[in-house]
């Protein structure tokens, strides 16, 4: 892996972990796209630093199983205003 990946990886996974981030929000701060911020964190990361992979992992679970709320807010207040 290069080393400018392998910061990247570590940088993102830091940022996920530290700030409860999703996926979007860490594509949009690092500028790249879902699809590396989503391939960095589940399959680089677990490569790198085991014990963050965890961190991020449930993180990522629980951006997972709240995002049916998320949606839903977002459409109150696209509605609403």
């Amino acid at each position: 892996m290069n080393d400018h990946i392998y910061q990247r990886v570590l940088d993102i996974a830091r940022h996920i972990a530290s700030t409860k981030a999703t996926v979007r929000a860490a594509a949009e701060k690092f500028g790249v796209s879902k699809s590396t911020v989503h391939k960095d964190v589940t399959e680089r990361l677990e490569a790198v630093h085991a014990g963050l992979y965890a961190e991020v992992q449930e993180v990522l679970q629980y951006n997972k199983d709240v995002r049916h709320l998320r949606g839903g807010d977002a459409t109150r207040r696209k509605y609403k205003g």
